[in-house]
């Protein structure tokens, strides 16, 4: 038979067993229930906002002289007079001298031609009154009929020849004489001077090249695209041109007189002429629009209307993401009339106010549900708020 021990100490063990697994399962806690995570997408967007526009076409181009005379020599002789203004880079005005021939031997072919002027016209007067004796001798014959050579007709034909030709000698002699004294022809800028005192010129030889200040060109290429968004093809529209002179942005105003009316062979583009008044400012005293500037023009153009401006890469297939009012993937299909560099120009499709979408969505699906950044800070504020209420309620108990 089993003794008293051996029957306590089973049971002692037994108990002890039980109780230090209670003991433990009363110091374990249980588990934390972990907080719900929100994976809704977080978007950053952009308010619509509609405006009127005008389209304006931008080109580029080199400001020259509208027109530029290369002087020549017209008569042979020795350079004896420079004006201090011919110089290059000298302004002058219309009919300014600027140099002077020897005019010697053209004042002795005027004399000449003077003398025989006067000499034709005296042979010319009594040639008639040889022709008139002539006739009234031919009256006293009654029977005779006088012949074109008895009236000395010929020879009056001949005398009115030799007239017209002195004239004409005369009208080259006196022209030769003015042409020994070089004018500008209209209000200029001198370009180059090829001559100097003392030099000897002949007929053709270069004297010197001028640019008119009256008015400029600047030829613009287009490409065919952009001309659609100009009124009447561009003609008369206003071109505003700037230039940096002087490290300071000038502006000048000018209009569009004509397209040169082909396609450039090698560029595709097609050009057109616009005409700046007194680039130099000499009358009317402005900044002063120098031949040679490079300048960006833009050209005024259509009415657009009331349209929204977005950057180019939001549209796709015509589409682009706007986030609804109920913060749900949207896709509206937009009207675009324009494209410039890397935005475009929307007039359909969109409504003023409306949130487009201008993050990028990684597996985006039309009525999945979005989020914006402050809304998710309004969210941990709003839990914080709710933990700090907890945290309180558990202290007072």
């Amino acid at each position: 038979m089993a003794t008293k021990k051996q029957i306590i100490l089973p049971i002692v063990v037994l108990s002890l067993g039980i109780g230090g697994f209670l003991a433990i399962s009363a110091l374990k806690q249980p588990p934390q229930e972990k907080e719900a995570v929100d994976n809704t997408p977080l978007v950053a967007v952009k308010q619509v906002e509609f405006s009127p526009m005008t389209f304006t076409v931008s080109s580029y181009g080199v400001v020259n002289a509208k027109y530029e005379t290369e002087l020549v020599s017209q008569v042979n002789g020795e350079i004896i007079y420079l004006s201090e203004t011919f110089v290059r880079g000298g302004f002058v005005k219309k009919g300014d001298i600027l140099a002077k021939i020897d005019p010697s031997d053209y004042d002795a072919d005027l004399i000449d031609a003077k003398a025989s002027l006067a000499s034709a016209r005296a042979t010319l007067v009594q040639e008639k009154a040889f022709g008139k004796v002539a006739e009234e001798e031919w009256k006293r014959i009654k029977n005779g009929v006088p012949s074109e050579l008895s009236l000395r007709k010929p020879q009056l034909a001949q005398e009115i020849a030799k007239l017209n030709s002195t004239e004409a000698g005369l009208k080259r002699a006196i022209r030769n004489v003015e042409r020994t004294v070089i004018k500008a022809p209209y209000d200029a800028l001198i370009e180059s001077r090829n001559i100097g005192l003392g030099s000897y010129v002949s007929m053709g030889t270069p004297l010197g090249k001028v640019l008119s200040t009256h008015k400029a060109e600047i030829r613009l290429p287009l490409a065919d695209k952009e001309i659609q968004y100009l009124i009447n093809k561009g003609k008369h529209a206003q071109v505003t041109l700037v230039a940096d002179l002087g490290g300071k942005q000038q502006e000048w105003s000018g209009t569009i007189v004509r397209s040169e009316g082909v396609v450039d062979k090698l560029s595709r583009m097609t050009y057109l002429v616009a005409e700046v008044l007194d680039p130099y400012g000499l009358a009317s005293k402005k900044s002063e629009l120098r031949f040679g500037t490079y300048v960006t023009a833009n050209i005024a153009g259509t009415q657009a209307g009331d349209v929204t401006v977005l950057p180019r890469h939001l549209i796709v297939n015509g589409q682009i993401a706007v986030l609804g009012d109920d913060k749900k993937l949207t896709y509206k299909t937009v009207n675009v009339i324009r494209q410039f560099g890397a935005e475009v120009v929307i007039s359909e499709g969109l409504d003023q106010g409306m949130n487009v979408i201008t993050s990028a969505l990684d597996y985006p699906v039309e009525g999945m549900q979005l989020a914006l950044p402050e809304d998710k800070l309004l969210q941990q504020d709003d839990d914080s708020e709710e933990s700090k209420t907890q945290l309180a309620m558990e202290e007072k108990e």
